[in-house]
């Protein structure tokens, strides 16, 4: 399977999570790893370029910070860009179907503060909704999204690299493992 993840961190370089996260993949042939904020620094996003790199790649992992409850704004435009009316949706909008899919997100605060009742009211999933219908529409195959939490307060070396190892397992698990 080839396997494309789209980076978007905008302070990678002071990420430890995230740069744990790439470390490990770096160790992993089948695994391509691109960074948004290095590629575009000026925000002029290529969509030609980018729609033919997701035509090459059978699962499309997409990392960030959970970043005010969200992806961070150049993902969020490389959406915008790269998923266009007539090639990801509409009327013979069909170039993404059957791609696979998975959010890889991390987050400042622990899992028990993302849960009905918990300090930010909503589990995780229902923060990822919104990327998870998008992804959807453009008949993409949405697979269940890789988190780390606490990666802030329990961001010692072990944890991490605990955390990457796990989500390198999980980016190259068959979709039959990853779904119940």
């Amino acid at each position: 399977m080839n396997i494309m993840v789209i980076v978007a961190h905008p302070n990678l370089e002071i990420s430890r999570a995230n740069r744990a996260f790439m470390l490990e993949m770096s160790n992993h042939t089948n695994i391509d790893v691109r960074n948004l904020y290095q590629e575009y620094p000026n925000w002029n996003i290529d969509a030609d370029k980018e729609q033919q790199l997701l035509l090459n790649y059978d699962r499309i992992i997409l990392q960030f910070p959970l970043y005010w409850y969200s992806c961070p704004p150049l993902l969020k435009k490389w959406f915008d860009d790269v998923f266009t009316y007539g090639w990801a949706f509409g009327p013979e909008g069909e170039y993404l179907k059957g791609k696979e899919f998975i959010i890889a997100t991390t987050t400042g605060g622990p899992e028990n503060c993302y849960q009905a009742g918990g300090d930010n009211w909503f589990t995780i999933s229902e923060f990822l909704k919104p990327i998870q219908r998008t992804v959807t529409k453009c008949n993409g195959i949405y697979l269940p999204a890789f988190v780390t939490y606490s990666a802030a307060s329990q961001g010692n070396d072990a944890y991490l690299s605990q955390e990457a190892k796990r989500y390198v397992e999980h980016i190259q698990a068959s979709s039959g493992l990853l779904v119940h």
